[in-house]
């Protein structure tokens, strides 16, 4: 009998919309493990996940049975829903459309995990947007510049 084997490993950022920065410390641990959740929920491993005010950083280990952009899709919808139910934002809470979504080797898993655990100290030095960029840069994906997650002005 045969079986399907993969190693996929997919590192995920989006941003809220506007970039505004609204997920809280009071209550962005809860916003984690409830995409945790929707993550395992769904068949794949939640490897490392880590947030600032303005956008979010995944991890995943894929399961091949979903695609990338229908389990985005999930977590960034069911997450706002959640987020709005539990009143956690003065305002309604929206994801930014889009994301960035990156493929590493299990070789390099332990220093994603890393990154995106030290996505507080990162951030002293570079903004999200700087970040955001040198990620498409140093993966060769072509991108316009006005579609670049929005802020407020934009």
């Amino acid at each position: 009998m045969s079986d399907t084997y993969t190693q996929l490993y997919i590192h995920c950022v989006f941003a809220v919309k506007f970039r505004k920065a609204v997920l809280d410390p009071v209550w962005d641990e809860r916003l984690r493990l409830y995409m945790t959740a929707i993550i395992q929920n769904n068949g794949h491993t939640m490897i490392a996940i880590n947030n600032m005010p303005d956008h979010l950083h995944m991890l995943i280990g894929m399961n091949p049975r979903q695609s990338i952009s229908d389990i985005m899709r999930l977590v960034k919808c069911d997450s706002s829903e959640w987020v709005n139910k539990e009143k956690l934002t003065p305002n309604k809470f929206y994801w930014q459309e889009g994301y960035g979504a990156f493929s590493y080797s299990g070789s390099q898993v332990n220093n994603v995990a890393r990154y995106i655990h030290n996505q507080q100290e990162h951030h002293r030095k570079r903004s999200f947007l700087a970040e955001y960029r040198k990620m498409l840069e140093d993966f060769s994906v072509p991108y316009r510049e006005e579609y670049i997650f929005q802020n407020l002005a934009g």
